[in-house]
C-alpha cells in the first residue's frame, strides 16, 4: 500500500485519552500517535472479523476497489443496465465520466470506504450514498 492509498481521517479525543497516547508514544511504545491509532482500529477490526466474513460469505459486498471507465458505463446505458454497488474498500470512477453519466447508470449505491472519482461525479455518489 502506497500514501496515495490511504486517507486520512479526523478524530477528537478528550485530553485524557490524548494525553495517555503521548504517554505511551513518549516511552516508545508507538512511534508516534497516527502509529497508535492505526493499531488500535486495526485491532477493533480483527475483533469483528467473524461479522465481516459473515458479509463476505453472503456475497452481500464486494471487497477490495471496484474501478468503472467510461467505456463500461456507456455500454450499460446503451444495455439499460442500472449498476448497483455495493463495497467494502474503494469505488473508482475513471476520470472521463460525468456526472449525468454516473446518474444515467448507477442504481443502487452503498459504500464503506473511498470514492475517487471526477469532483461533481464525487459529490453525487456522496449524496447517494448518504441516502441509504
Amino acid at each position: 500500500m502506497n500514501i496515495s492509498d490511504l486517507e486520512k481521517i479526523t478524530t477528537n479525543l478528550g485530553p485524557m485519552d490524548l494525553g495517555q497516547i503521548d504517554l505511551l508514544v513518549d516511552q516508545g511504545f508507538y512511534t508516534n500517535r497516527s502509529d497508535f491509532i492505526r493499531i488500535a482500529i486495526r485491532r477493533q477490526l480483527d475483533s469483528h472479523s467473524e461479522e465481516i466474513k459473515e458479509f463476505k460469505h453472503r456475497k452481500y459486498f464486494a471487497f477490495g476497489a471496484l474501478e468503472f471507465d467510461r467505456n463500461r458505463l456507456v455500454e450499460a446505458k446503451e444495455e439499460g443496465v442500472k449498476i448497483d454497488v455495493k463495497i467494502v474498500g474503494a469505488l473508482i470512477i475513471a476520470n472521463d465520466v460525468t456526472k449525468e453519466l454516473a446518474e444515467e447508470t448507477f442504481g443502487n449505491i452503498r459504500i464503506y470506504g473511498i470514492i475517487r472519482a471526477p469532483e461533481p461525479v464525487k459529490k453525487w455518489l456522496v449524496l447517494m450514498n448518504d441516502k441509504k
